[in-house]
């Protein structure tokens, strides 16, 4: 397996320095950015535009246990539930117990959550025994605080954002300890090096894997591929979430149905006009794994409809303004017509392995948001925790960088610290006409809910044959797909390994749920191996 994504020289790279690197500019890595830039000067590298995140296209909320009826052992109950028996409940605590305190610091920051009567309003969401999800102008709660953190971040002046980078790889020294980044300039097309203490990926998950997804074009799990070049470990790669509803209009994007629109009261109807999830227990409102698998059963005899008359005529637009009038732009009026939906390729649960702080398995290197795995979601992440996960632990990554610095003292890289490692070339040829669709229609058909021996064997073999020939370029697209063709063959490999089904992982040659023996899924780059590990802390 090829080292570098691309080939490179040092001298060739302009070379930047640093006290915290953060890589990615949604919730995870601006509130790291924010908390790391009270100690270090911090510079932020982003894909795209500093917008340009799953944070922003997040409609249905944050979920923190902020009412008075409501609790954090009630929320933690709800997370593991949701998590199918894989959560790590050390993990769980720490969300939902940090959760209050970080949602009230990030009020304090300027976001404006949805109020009635001059008190928070909390809206329902499947799996949740409480109304405990917070909202931002209806449905853009993810808009809302991407707008709070990105004014704070560009108003901190020991914070240095830099748009349109690509990540390429991090940089190791001779002890195997990362110390900083190789970075594509996607507006000079110039190789550029940025040396730091720490590095944080917040780089987002891996939509893109999949021909039908909610997640934007830049959600092609580059963090995840960097960190397994790297030597990192990944964990519970097997586990993507589909979320149940997204908008089934050909022609038309997977755009996002939010949760709360069945929270609120919107029923699924199939092809006869009946409501077809009443004999599941939680019916609308099951764990998602279960309301997505329900959806793709029906849609074997006819297309399935999310019907919102229910909740409401004026209350749809008041509630549900930014989903009511785009689907009137693709020419659906949801106060009138029932919606076509279908699940989509949402989030993942998996990522790169760490702990409780944030520490993955190379010294110096921290994970958080959806491009980390550490356990709080097991095999099914329960509805709305994903925003609050990236305040959490974003938080506690800086508290362990800053005790590591206290403790052990944290030296500037420099230049001749990189350890370059040979960079072998893949055998084959340069197959320039491989297409992203090509592997988003194969991850769909034979890793996608429904799950198989025989199309995931088949799913790896074509996947590592594509790998092997496939030599990018030094263009976006290319070194995108090539990052997904890794990822996508550790989602395989994992799939395949796993012989159970439990949450977002269906096999459906092996139905059953083991009850003994909790197993995390861990690989690395070596020997393309799969082994696993117990699940080490659960009640």
């Amino acid at each position: 397996m090829r080292r570098y994504l691309v080939p490179w020289r040092a001298e060739e790279c302009r070379i930047y320095s640093t006290g915290v690197l953060v890589l990615g500019s949604g919730i995870a890595g601006l509130y790291t950015a924010l908390k790391a830039s009270e100690y270090f000067e911090v510079t932020v590298l982003t894909k795209k535009g500093i917008p340009e995140s799953n944070t922003k296209h997040a409609q249905g909320g944050i979920a923190v246990a902020l009412d008075q009826e409501d609790s954090p052992s009630l929320h933690y109950e709800d997370t593991l539930y949701a998590g199918a028996g894989l959560c790590e409940s050390d993990s769980v605590r720490v969300l939902v117990e940090d959760g209050p305190l970080r949602v009230e610091e990030l009020i304090r920051m300027g976001a404006h959550f949805d109020r009635k009567n001059g008190k928070l309003a909390f809206t329902q969401e499947a799996a949740h025994s409480r109304r405990r999800i917070l909202h931002a102008n209806g449905d853009a709660t993810g808009e809302e605080i991407e707008r709070t953190l990105i004014a704070q971040a560009l108003g901190e002046e020991r914070i240095l954002v830099k748009e349109e980078q690509f990540l390429l790889d991090l940089l190791k020294n001779q002890k195997g300890e990362v110390i900083g980044v190789l970075s594509l300039n996607g507006k000079t097309q110039e190789l550029e090096i940025y040396l730091a203490q720490a590095v944080v990926l917040a780089t987002g998950g891996l939509g893109q894997l999949y021909c039908y997804t909610t997640n934007p074009e830049v959600a092609t799990g580059d963090g995840m591929a960097a960190a397994y070049r790297a030597g990192a470990q990944l964990m519970d790669m097997e586990f993507v979430q589909f979320h149940p509803t997204a908008l089934f209009i050909p022609g038309a994007p997977r755009f996002l149905i939010s949760e709360a629109v069945r929270g609120e009261g919107a029923h699924l109807l199939n092809v006869r006009g009946e409501r077809f999830m009443e004999d599941i227990s939680g019916k609308e409102l099951a764990p998602r794994d279960v309301v997505a698998r329900e959806i793709w059963r029906e849609q074997a005899k006819g297309e399935v409809y999310l019907d919102f008359r229910p909740i409401g005529l004026e209350k749809v637009k008041q509630r549900f303004p930014m989903i009511y009038q785009t689907c009137l732009d693709y020419g659906i009026n949801v106060l009138e017509d029932r919606l076509p939906v279908a699940p989509a390729a949402h989030y993942m649960m998996g990522g790169v392995r760490t702990d409780e702080m944030g520490r993955t398995s190379l010294p110096n290197l921290y994970a958080s948001g959806e491009c980390a795995c550490n356990g709080v979601h097991g095999a099914n992440r329960l509805a709305s925790n994903s925003l609050l996960d990236g305040l959490v632990f974003g938080g506690r990554i800086v508290e362990d960088i800053v005790n590591t610095a206290r403790s052990k003292g944290l030296m500037d890289p420099q230049l001749s610290d990189i350890h370059t490692e040979k960079d072998e070339s893949c055998p084959g040829y340069l197959r320039n006409q491989l297409k992203r669709v090509e592997l988003q229609e194969l991850m769909w058909e034979y890793v996608g809910i429904i799950r198989e021996e025989e199309g995931l064997k088949k799913a790896i073999k074509l996947i590592g044959d594509w790998d092997r020939t496939f030599i990018p370029e030094r263009e976006i697209a290319q070194l995108e797909l090539k990052n997904l063709l890794a990822i996508g063959h550790c989602v395989a490999r994992a799939a395949l390994a796993r012989e159970e089904s439990r949450g977002g992982h269906y096999r459906w040659d092996y139905p059953e749920t083991h009850t003994k023996d909790l197993k995390h899924s861990i690989q690395t780059k070596e020997g393309y191996n799969v082994c696993t590990i117990p699940v080490s802390r659960v009640d």
